[in-house]
């Protein structure tokens, strides 16, 4: 009897030891939570992947702003936003790709027992910025949006918030958050794609990020605007070593989204090409960024850009450059070419002291530096520095001499400077009302077309959420692409 109980007595103990057999049944190799690091990371994927996707159901801005055009089919340059799911994949990507892992990956923080107070506010910090980022995005796509009662699962029905107040909201949520980047602690290094930890560097983000929505309202509220500028500018992006890059591989599925759609090792599709509206100014002032940006056309040695909105052959024209089509080109979520101009435009306003066309030359320089630096035909550094001179030496270039009012030299060139990034140059062609665009007319055009200025909400929140979204529709002035956002006011 005496064995009998010393042989049950270690699986006695064994089995006191937990609450149910349910314990032994744990894969520690499929942990039912995902870690912080993981949904953060996964987070400025679909960020990322929404904003630089050229997939036709998602994000159709480089169109809209007339930097691509297509060969065959004509819905999107002619601004047919019904035909397939566009604002739904948007509004989805946002919500539930971005803002729905960075509220889980808060939560998981906040329930850390473990963690020290002072490394919790720093990885909440970082997950608020990318967080105001993707509120900002949303806002200023769509307008008024759900907010306050988004993301509650036991609230299927949110209503919509004013977008101003959204945005004034998220503009003081920035304000918290940045100070919290320098509070110490471990920042979330690993999961963190953009850049690894280093807290300088997300400090430099935060505040390029907060010039940026501080001038998005610069024509609606000025003062605050003027505030919010004099506060970040000192802290911002100071070169493209600080780029807010997100680093795609070259395999699927982390490889970038126009690899997927245009790439011929991904994609049969063969209906991008670039617009005449960018390349024929650009082929005026001998751009050197047209290398970087686009082929030559069939088998000549020329820049030659389709018609806007009109059926095109693609042999004939320049196509999207082998460079931006590669797995591994990286996405841009903000970088020093846009913040440099940003600041030019600060001057000008009076926002801020300085000279406007020291930061126009910087900005300019930038944009060409970064380019001829990404080429792999192009290894020898010095030649972006010695591109970027010539170009600006250009009377039709230099700040001084260059046609038009300080918005219209701005406009013009950081539109030229946003190629490849759609959706912030469609946000800042509708800001400063430059480069003048037309929307595509005669022949088979639909007569009367008119370039969106916002995204119509998506048709499955007129099906399930009819009426917090009829009442939304009708707070901005109808549920239309016409229907200017609260601070586009020219």
């Amino acid at each position: 009897m005496k064995k009998l109980i010393i042989l049950f007595l270690p699986f006695l103990m064994l089995t006191a030891c937990v609450d149910s057999l349910d314990d032994y049944n744990v894969d520690t190799k499929r942990p039912s939570t995902a870690p912080p690091a993981t949904l953060f990371s996964n987070a400025l994927k679909g960020l990322a992947d929404t904003l630089t996707s050229p997939n036709v159901n998602v994000n159709n801005y480089r169109l809209y702003v007339q930097q691509w055009t297509t060969t065959t089919y004509l819905d999107e340059p002619r601004y047919n936003v019904t035909a397939r799911i566009i604002p739904e994949s948007f509004w989805r990507g946002l919500y539930k790709g971005v803002i729905s892992d960075l509220n889980e990956a808060r939560r998981v923080i906040n329930a850390d027992a473990l963690m020290g107070q002072t490394t919790k506010d720093v990885q909440l910090a970082q997950i608020e910025v990318v967080e105001v980022l993707t509120w900002a995005a949303l806002v200023n796509t769509f307008g008024n949006i759900p907010y306050s009662e988004a993301m509650n699962p036991e609230n299927p029905l949110p209503k919509y918030d004013d977008a101003k107040t959204i945005y004034d909201a998220i503009l003081a949520r920035l304000d918290v958050a940045l100070p919290k980047l320098q509070a110490g602690g471990t920042p979330i290094g690993d999961g963190d794609l953009l850049y690894e930890g280093n807290m300088a560097q997300w400090v430099k983000f935060g505040n390029s990020l907060k010039l940026k929505l501080a001038m998005i309202i610069a024509d609606s509220d000025p003062e605050k605007s003027k505030k919010l500028v004099a506060e970040a500018a000192p802290k911002v992006f100071t070169s493209n070593d600080d780029n807010a890059r997100f680093p795609y591989i070259s395999t699927p599925p982390n490889y970038n989204p126009i690899a997927q759609n245009l790439n011929s090792l991904y994609t049969s599709r063969q209906d991008f090409i670039a617009a005449e509206t960018v390349i024929n100014p650009m082929n005026e002032l001998n751009d050197p960024r047209r290398l970087q940006f686009f082929t030559t056309a069939g088998d000549t040695e020329k820049y030659i850009g389709g018609k806007y909105g009109m059926l095109n052959t693609y042999s004939s024209f320049s196509h999207v450059s082998d460079l931006i089509i590669e797995p591994d080109f990286e996405g841009l979520l903000l970088d020093y070419s846009e913040v440099e101009f940003l600041l030019a435009e600060a001057v000008e306003r009076g926002f801020i002291a300085g000279s406007a066309a020291d930061h126009y030359k910087k900005a300019v320089t930038a944009s060409i530096e970064y380019w001829t630096a990404l080429d792999p035909d192009e290894k020898v550094s010095s030649t972006g520095p010695a591109r970027a001179a010539a170009y600006l030496a250009q009377p039709n270039v230099a700040y001084a001499t260059a046609k038009g009012t300080w918005k219209e030299k701005i406009g013009f060139q950081k539109w030229l400077a946003l190629y490849n990034r759609g959706w912030e140059s469609w946000v800042e062609w509708r800001r400063l009302d430059y480069p003048k665009l037309s929307p595509p007319a005669g022949g088979n055009v639909p007569a009367g077309l008119t370039i969106p200025v916002r995204m119509i909400y998506p048709i499955v929140e007129q099906t399930l959420n009819g009426a917090n979204r009829e009442a939304a529709a009708g707070a901005i002035g109808g549920d239309l692409a016409t229907t200017k956002l609260w601070w586009d006011k020219f």
